[in-house]
């Protein structure tokens, strides 16, 4: 009965945090408005979730450090999700956003090899065919003729396909250990995030003709209620992906990939919403499909022959 719950469940869970990663470049925004790039940012606020995370998880991490429950991909974990984090912000930071994004999309294929590889997951037609849907979506909302074909043709679009590339890898190895606790590897994703962050930080400065250490230096016009934003989307992020892990373990990779693309409906619906930018037939046909492709994502699974995990 508890695997039954976990499989109903588990993608509402994913629903939830791809709907909040929907919503929270918006925080983001105005703290690039207010003086605070976009890697400091991630970093402060990936330092945050890690901070709440040591405190409010230690019983559970305790527990599993003392019980040996601990596992060697947790630092692959970490670096995947981190370098997937980063990679992202600063692609789109020094490349141009659509092109990145798209690439960024191409998360779904990387997906597949993923899972055949290391969670022996075949995808059957229907499921096949739920992940061109998806793509199809992805697609449709981001793609424009004057921007080519999706293939990189620069070190940020580069950088952008290898987000989506440790994206697909990070979710596949969470499900992968199963056996170990979310809480664990919560705080393994924000650990990576943190540590690829400090080390980011000093190399984009040097690249910006300054000195290594003025990418530590917080040069902002951030106000207190700033402070207290980034304070809050630090504990949104600590919360998020306890919910996000949860799902990620109980729902096979190739269906949680789909359904995380419901991203870029929020996204979509937010930006129409929050900034004004325009909602055209692209942006509801392509929402539209990949809604569809969520709501049939379950076919993924429906003939999976995966190997045991763990």
């Amino acid at each position: 009965m508890a695997a039954s719950r976990d499989r109903a469940v588990a993608p509402v869970a994913l629903l939830t945090g791809a709907a909040v990663w929907g919503l929270v470049w918006y925080p983001y925004r105005v703290f690039a408005q207010a003086g605070l790039p976009g890697v400091q940012a991630t970093t402060l606020t990936y330092l945050i979730a890690l901070l709440a995370g040591a405190v409010f998880l230690r019983r559970h991490v305790g527990s599993a450090w003392r019980s040996g429950r601990l596992d060697w991909r947790l630092p692959l974990i970490g670096l995947a999700a981190g370098g997937c984090n980063l990679g992202y912000v600063l692609a789109t930071l020094h490349g141009e956003v659509m092109r990145v994004m798209l690439l960024f999309y191409l998360a779904p294929l990387w997906t597949v090899l993923w899972a055949y590889w290391l969670l022996g997951e075949r995808l059957n037609r229907s499921g096949g065919a739920v992940i061109v849907l998806s793509l199809g979506g992805a697609l449709v909302m981001l793609w424009r003729p004057e921007l080519g074909m999706p293939w990189p043709a620069s070190g940020a679009e580069w950088l952008g396909m290898l987000a989506g590339f440790l994206f697909a890898l990070s979710n596949v190895m969470v499900r992968q250990t199963a056996q170990l606790s979310i809480e664990v590897k919560s705080l393994a994703v924000f650990l990576g995030a943190v540590v690829l962050g400090l080390l980011i930080l000093p190399l984009e400065s040097l690249l910006q003709g300054g000195s290594g250490l003025a990418g530590y230096v917080v040069d902002s016009r951030m106000q207190p209620w700033h402070w207290g934003v980034l304070g809050l989307v630090g504990l949104i992020l600590l919360l998020v992906n306890l919910i996000v892990q949860y799902g990620l373990t109980h729902t096979a990779a190739n269906q949680a990939i789909v359904i995380f693309l419901f991203e870029l409906v929020v996204a979509a619906v937010a930006s129409w919403l929050l900034v004004d930018e325009t909602m055209g037939l692209r942006e509801w046909l392509g929402g539209a499909m990949i809604i569809t492709a969520s709501l049939f994502s379950g076919r993924l699974a429906a003939d999976e022959q995966a190997r045991p995990m763990g």
